[in-house]
């Protein structure tokens, strides 16, 4: 399916969320917060023990070794029996679901952080867990964002671990990823013998964390006071956002006109924009919510289409970068 969650034989779902979000129709939703303990067990990611062995091949008859080939393997959390991830390398070391949420729950220690949602994407290829941060920032009084972190892990080998810090604007769910040039929002962990003390190091790095708000909220402030016309935030959006190729088909061209023509309404008459109309936040909230709310989704179809935009808003590197560049083009530079 095109959300890619990990559904099993019975129809559940390897999902859980604390509360209804864009995946509700799927897994299973909680009335309270929940524990790392909780999440293993409800979105079924618990005692996989995802280990390695090595490649083999037949020839002749004969079974041959192959030389620093491994596969991955899970013990599979429905039928209990051996199930294949990937195909990895003699230094990728397994870091396991369990490690992962129990980085977490040490936050949870620390900050009376909860978690929010938890599950396994690609067929247990992919995991995340996301935990809310209890420290609410409201910006000239009219908008709040809190601050999510997400962590993604692989078990095939295609990507790294990543530790995503992402501030989230409650009024309209948009999910933001808007890093500062000099602050870091986002720590990678391979998958090596190390892994597991890279965790702890990244706990300690989440110090940076809220020095990364202040500076966040003081951007947000200079521009949620900044007038920015609609001509003004149009030729933001054709200039540094959405430029069009001179030699660009018919096809593009009706399909930059359709964003375009979608970003100048979201700035223009979205209602998640009243309070802050014809400023410089509202041109950088246009260009999310059109990103998490109404960019197309390949492969989706009907109500699946808001599932899988939801997925690619939190596993998709080029969304965050651009909406690190709208970030920085509507950031008052003065």
């Amino acid at each position: 399916m095109a959300h890619k969650i990990e559904q099993f034989a019975d129809g559940s779902a390897a999902f859980v969320s604390a509360r209804t979000d864009a995946w509700h129709r799927l897994g299973t939703t909680l009335d309270t917060v929940f524990t790392a303990e909780e999440a293993m067990r409800v979105a079924r990611l618990g005692g996989w023990n995802v280990r390695k062995s090595p490649l083999t091949t037949t020839v002749d008859g004969q079974t041959l070794t192959v030389p620093g080939a491994y596969a991955t393997l899970r013990t599979h959390p429905e039928t209990g029996k051996p199930d294949v991830l990937g195909c990895v390398g003699s230094q990728y070391t397994p870091v396991q679901n369990e490690e992962l949420c129990g980085f977490l729950n040490a936050l949870v220690d620390e900050s009376g952080a909860h978690f929010e949602t938890a599950g396994s994407l690609r067929k247990g290829r992919e995991v995340f867990v996301t935990m809310w941060l209890p420290q609410t920032m409201t910006i000239a009084g009219t908008d709040e964002l809190d601050l999510y972190i997400a962590a993604l892990n692989s078990h095939d080998g295609s990507t790294p671990m990543r530790l995503l810090v992402t501030p989230v604007r409650i009024v309209c769910a948009n999910t933001q990823t808007a890093a500062l040039a000099n602050t870091r929002s986002s720590w990678t962990l391979r998958h090596t013998s190390g892994a597991s003390g890279r965790i702890e190091e990244a706990r300690q790095a989440l110090g940076l964390t809220w020095t990364y708000l202040e500076k966040f909220q003081a951007e947000a402030e200079k521009m949620i006071e900044t007038q920015l016309t609609e001509g003004a935030f149009m030729d933001t959006v054709h200039r540094e956002l959405w430029p069009l190729a001179e030699n660009a088909t018919d096809r593009q061209r009706a399909n930059h006109a359709r964003i375009t023509g979608q970003l100048g309404a979201l700035f223009a008459d979205a209602d998640t924009n009243a309070d802050i109309r014809n400023t410089a936040w509202a041109g950088y909230q246009s260009v999310v919510e059109y990103l998490d709310h109404y960019a197309p989704v390949r492969g989706a179809d009907g109500a699946e289409t808001a599932v899988a935009r939801a997925e690619r808003v939190i596993t998709q590197p080029n969304v965050a970068a651009l909406k690190r560049t709208a970030f920085s083009a509507f950031a008052v530079t003065n």
